[in-house]
């Protein structure tokens, strides 16, 4: 130890006699070391942490395949339960302890301050049980808040509770008006909570009457907790075998569609997969990216301590000729190399955790359970064990290079001012190599990524100028106008009132503009004449949407064929609706083709046909990498679009409001007056343009963008200055050798070359070796590619000349020193 302790204080009396390359060495380490960290702490707290719930691993989210409907299946990722399976699932399992239905919406908070719309949850029993987070201030809703026309009761969430109250402890027990209705306050969550991967302001007692439901609607989310040695499988299985029991009892007269046509099946996610979602390749393929920037950087450090240990061979060698033994010199050069490492994993731990601070400022990338991702001691064990090895290798490699007789020769004179073999620089060349190969895999991933980037937004995602597009959403609830023609002349004055605003160009509402991930109704789109259902069993599932007239002139969305629905249209009960382009054309071949054709849905009766007026441009409803669904547009208010529904009205709605203030709090403003002068008890939610709404749905694709890119960035960076270091440190050896070249009338031009080609050759092997490493490794990409495939022709050329010229330049400037070198003064230095 005290051996240890004075080659310590030798390095570090040595360091500081060398600030420059101290500084250098560390802040390489520091960044690759940094962004490890970091990047392992996303995913460390996304994907392999458990849930934040007691026995994590038991949960389950339910969800079934309806591969006979795809229209549903599209939007979502699968089927969700219904009602009416959840009462099968929590009566009839055998798989389950617990089984719980929850759905998200949105309410009117009224009688203290400025009505305010919230986020809800509706939760049956089971749903907490199933979760198991005790609450912070009173109990959990339970089979006694579930009886249909009972009380209404609700739970608060922590942030709720802090914003609206306080923090009052004594709030138990008071009421809220919740759409107009009282509703007692039973409890409230701690902290942190979330239901899922919702984070609702109030959870609400979802008092379903068990006595009316019937098969649909497909609209809910269900958890459940897995007895204790059962796999997910096993409940696969359970769920199979409860679905004829449910059509039994619930769906009698739809066992054919559903179970014959829908083909409906049980498809069980772990929770944590129902959490995450697809986010895990992305991360995945962020960690792989800065782990080679990792890898480059050590590449790059190991280089500088070759160079740096071939420096003081000399003194090395001094200390062997002195009577130290190889272990000695070993441990002078690895507690050198580890102190190094070390440095740079403290200054790592500061990126990484400025990184993640920064993360959670910009958290719109859509990051799941983001709130729960930080510097942990796992995270801080990893920098830790990654400086320790990081040291341990780097030091190694010069041991083994300068170890042995060389040492020895270092104390002959002529050692220093020999030319310098170019055996000698193997190691140095094959990091070299390495490090162009791995920053060119880099930079075609990011150059992939970056192709994706703009074949994204070269699509028409169904809007036009996003940035002058203001939204919000309203909901006027059945409490507060029961009546759907009063609340359909509400929305109408609303409308008004908006376009009479200075600056706003037009106005309109629809059930969900594209993009907003909100549930879509559907069903069974049938043509005037077709044949009967049962002889049509792959019918597919459409998608609806519900408008008012001017919102297609509002949001920009093309009209390709016919016209639009009228106020007239509506007021008058005109049946008539449209349809997209994409399906205009599979049903009636063309968009004209379409125009005065009728259709109804699958749950009309047959007189109740609607005429096509108009087609509209094929919208991204989903995603702007996802295709088109085809989907049918109702207006607002319709009569006998169902057959046990005689009208169909949108009481909750997206409003557009077209304009070039769009985005200030001046207009946001004054859509408000203009909403409460037709009634002051609604308010308004999720304000925002539809530049946010576009920007949020490419936050995935941007974040793996600009980290790639950064990450493609530094690879080029580390890559260059080690080709650089490599040349520079060439030409200071072999000075004598040319020196001599000179003298005896070798031209300066050719001495350039000489080196130019050495270089450039470097980078050659790098790029070849890259871009099959490249080809390997942007396979594992595909799932994150559009418009782009992983083999891309454009893409791997520009980045392979990119790197290439790069390396040359980073060639020429010590080639070209080596030039200028003067004979006579080089000479008499020897």
């Amino acid at each position: 130890m005290g051996t240890l302790l004075r080659n310590l204080r030798s390095t570090i009396r040595s360091l500081a006699r060398t600030p420059a390359f101290t500084a250098t060495v560390v802040l390489t380490l520091a960044i690759g070391i940094g962004a490890s960290t970091a990047v392992f702490s996303v995913v460390n707290s996304v994907l392999l942490k458990p849930l934040p719930y007691p026995d994590a691993d038991e949960l389950v989210a339910i969800w079934h395949v309806a591969p006979g409907a795809p229209g549903i299946t599209d939007a979502s990722g699968g089927l969700r339960p219904s009602p009416s399976m959840y009462f099968t699932y929590s009566e009839e399992g055998r798989a389950f302890q617990s089984v719980g239905l929850w759905f998200e919406g949105t309410a009117t908070v009224t009688g203290a301050a400025e009505p305010e719309q919230v986020g809800i949850a509706g939760v049956t029993n089971g749903v907490l049980e199933t979760l198991r987070v005790p609450p912070l201030l009173g109990r959990w809703l339970d089979a006694s808040d579930q009886t249909p026309g009972g009380p209404s009761r609700v739970l608060l969430s922590y942030t709720y509770w802090q914003a609206r109250f306080g923090g009052d402890p004594a709030i138990i027990g008071r009421s809220l008006n919740v759409d107009s209705l009282p509703a007692e306050i039973v409890g409230v969550m701690p902290a942190g909570f979330r239901l899922v991967d919702a984070n609702p302001e109030l959870m609400m007692a979802a008092r379903i009457d068990r006595s009316v439901l019937a098969g649909p609607p497909f609209c809910c989310r269900a958890i459940a907790r897995l007895k204790s040695g059962m796999t997910l499988a096993e409940a696969d299985a359970d769920i199979a075998r409860m679905l004829p029991i449910w059509l039994d009892t619930f769906a009698p007269q739809g066992r054919a569609t559903f179970q014959d046509t829908w083909r409906i099946a049980p498809a069980l996610r772990t929770l944590k997969q129902e959490v995450v979602g697809s986010i895990g390749n992305v991360l995945w393929v962020v960690l792989g990216t800065v782990g080679v920037v990792l890898l480059i950087a050590c590449a790059n450090v190991t280089n500088l301590l070759l160079v740096r240990a071939e420096g003081r061979e000399r003194e090395l060698a001094v200390r062997v000729a002195l009577g130290a033994d190889a272990w000695r010199v070993a441990r002078v050069l690895l507690v050198e190399s580890v102190s190094f490492a070390l440095l740079g994993g403290a200054f790592g731990l500061a990126i990484a955790y400025a990184a993640l601070e920064l993360l959670g400022v910009v958290g719109a990338v859509g990051l799941p359970r983001l709130h729960e991702i930080s510097l942990d001691a796992t995270a801080v064990g990893l920098a830790l064990g990654v400086s320790i090895v990081s040291g341990l290798v780097l030091g190694a490699v010069p041991v083994l290079k300068i170890a042995g007789p060389r040492l020895i020769a270092g104390l002959h004179g002529g050692a220093r001012g020999a030319s310098g073999s170019r055996r000698e620089h193997r190691v140095q060349n094959a990091l070299v190599v390495i490090q162009v190969a791995l920053a060119l895999v880099l930079l075609v991933s990011s150059g992939l990524m970056l192709r994706t980037f703009q074949s994204l937004l070269a699509v028409e995602p169904g809007f036009t100028e996003p940035d002058e597009l203001q939204t919000m959403r309203l909901t006027i609830p059945f409490t507060v106008e029961p009546d759907p023609d009063r609340v359909l002349r509400m929305q109408n004055d609303i409308v008004d009132a908006l376009e009479a605003l200075p600056g706003v160009e037009s106005a309109a509402f629809v059930s969900a503009m594209p993009l907003e991930s909100r549930n879509a109704d559907f069903d069974l789109l049938i043509v005037e004449g077709a044949p009967p259902l049962q002889d049509q069993s792959a019918t597919p599932i459409r998608r609806f949407k519900y408008l008012s007239p001017g919102l297609l002139q509002a949001a920009g969305t093309r009209l390709v064929a016919g016209r639009d629905i009228t106020w007239d249209d509506v007021y008058r009960d005109r049946r008539v609706g449209l349809v997209s382009e994409n399906l205009a054309r599979e049903l009636f071949g063309s968009p004209e083709a379409a125009l005065g054709k009728r259709i109804r849905t699958g749950r009309s009766t047959p007189t109740a046909l609607r005429e096509i007026v108009g087609v509209v441009q094929d919208v991204r409803d989903n995603a702007l990498d996802e295709p088109a669904p085809a989907i049918a547009y109702w207006p607002t208010l319709t009569t006998d679009l169902y057959l046990f529904q005689p009208r169909t009205l949108t009481r909750g709605a997206t409003f557009v409001v077209r304009s070039p203030l769009a985005g200030t709090q001046a207009l946001v403003t004054q859509m408000q007056r203009a909403v409460w002068s037709v009634n002051p008890s609604l308010p308004l939610a999720s304000v925002r343009t539809m530049q946010e709404v576009y920007a949020q749905s490419l936050s995935r694709k941007s974040f793996t963008l600009v980290l790639l890119g950064i990450a493609g960035s530094v690879a080029l960076v580390l890559g260059v200055i080690g080709l650089y270091g490599v040349l520079a440190y060439i030409v200071a050896q072999r000075r004598r050798e040319i020196a001599i070249r000179l003298a005896v009338g070798a031209q300066p031009r050719h001495v350039t070359l000489n080196f130019l080609r050495y270089g450039v050759g470097l980078a050659l092997v790098g790029v070849v070796l890259g871009l099959g490493g490249a080809a390997a490794v942007t396979r594992l990409m595909a799932a994150l590619l559009h418009g782009v495939q992983p083999i891309d022709a454009l893409t791997y050329g520009a980045v392979a000349v990119l790197l290439t010229l790069v390396a040359a330049l980073a060639s020429y400037l010590p080639a070209r020193r080596a030039a200028n070198v003067d004979p006579a003064e080089a000479l008499a230095a020897e």
